[in-house]
């Protein structure tokens, strides 16, 4: 089951009526039915596009400690060992997870317990796919501890995307697999590990938030 998410709420609502006032105004000053019907489905598809984007599919989700969910849908872009500067400052596993338009753009938890450190940076908008948006473009990081690991998690905007929206704070409780943020139109989310993680997802993989899972901590 999906609804809309909080963030697309009032941009579907008034897509909406757009949509609705255009087509008024056609049946008014059009006598062309095809034309009519024609322009009806366009605006049809539009707004049906557009809520796409913004739907919050609600998943289960099977708590395990030891398990990494995925925070976002997508397709697997990046498995490689990196030096991450900004918060560890040594080397990781990088997992990273590419968002098209059309995948569901809400970010989840990968783990549960405390944040421990959250930062904007602004940015390019290079391709998400891009080996260096991962440090050049809008993003912003935040860091999950569950009293075992940390992991980090790095919203990165993309050539389309041009809002990064992150509702947590450092100190902040979270769950497994809660919303803690969103990404407008096209993205990608970067998954730093401890080296040594086992990884349980191969390189353009279709992957879904919460329902996929990344790798295993030891």
């Amino acid at each position: 089951m999906s609804y809309i998410h909080k963030e697309g709420r009032k941009e579907v609502a008034g897509l909406f009526i757009v949509c609705l006032a255009i087509d008024l105004l056609l049946i008014k000053l059009v006598s062309n039915n095809t034309i009519i019907i024609a322009a009806s489905v366009v605006l049809l598809i539009v707004f049906l596009a557009i809520s796409s984007f913004f739907r919050n599919p609600k998943r289960p989700v099977v708590v395990d400690v030891n398990c990494v969910l995925s925070p976002c849908d997508g397709k697997v872009v990046v498995i490689e060992e990196v030096e991450e500067p900004e918060y560890f400052k040594d080397k990781r596993l990088q997992i990273s997870v590419f968002m098209s338009p059309a995948n569901v753009h809400v970010n989840r938890c990968s783990i549960g317990g405390e944040v421990k450190y959250v930062k904007y940076h602004p940015g390019k908008y290079l391709v998400a796919w891009h080996p260096k948006s991962s440090t050049e473009n809008e993003r912003n990081t935040v860091v999950f501890s569950n009293g075992r690991t940390e992991i980090l998690l790095r919203q990165i905007a993309g050539a389309l995307a041009k809002r990064i929206i992150c509702y947590v704070k450092p100190g902040d409780k979270v769950q497994h697999g809660a919303d803690f943020g969103f990404i407008k139109f096209g993205s990608r989310v970067d998954i730093f590990l401890p080296i040594g993680t086992k990884v349980d997802v191969q390189l353009n993989q279709v992957v879904k938030g919460n329902q996929t899972v990344l790798a295993k901590i030891a």
